[in-house]
């Protein structure tokens, strides 16, 4: 597992706020200026990742447990040393994780689980630069 995977998994990078509920992965990004230019689906999950124009946004969207706290993370970075996430208990998401990265290649991700840590977990290779 890589020193990033491991980072995120145990919570030590910038962490972003809590998840409240948002009724979907543009909303709980702050609206209609994010649109979704990817996404992945996990054991549990879907991996969003949305774009304004300047801003990436990933929440990871619980499809199983939803409603119950279970382990759900996203993440998102640019290079080693611009990276948030938001891992935790949540009932609904995780997220969002935004990073500012207009011209730049990033990476992107999550995971989730049913118990306190994540049983299925992916990360992109950099990519979606512009």
């Amino acid at each position: 597992m890589s020193l990033t995977a491991v980072a995120v998994l145990t919570g030590s990078l910038t962490l972003a706020g809590p998840a409240n509920a948002a009724s979907s992965p543009i909303e709980a990004c702050g609206g209609g200026s994010y649109h979704e230019i990817d996404h992945h689906d996990i054991d549990g999950a879907r991996i969003d990742l949305l774009y304004n124009g300047k801003t990436n946004c990933v929440v990871t969207w619980k499809t199983r447990y939803v409603g119950r706290k279970t382990f759900v993370s996203a993440f998102v970075s640019v290079g080693t040393n611009r990276a948030k996430s938001d891992p935790g208990q949540f009932e609904f998401y995780a997220g969002p994780v935004k990073l500012d990265a207009a011209g730049e290649c990033i990476r992107w991700g999550g995971g989730a689980g049913p118990g306190i840590g994540a049983t299925d977990v992916w990360f992109s290779q950099p990519g979606h630069c512009g």
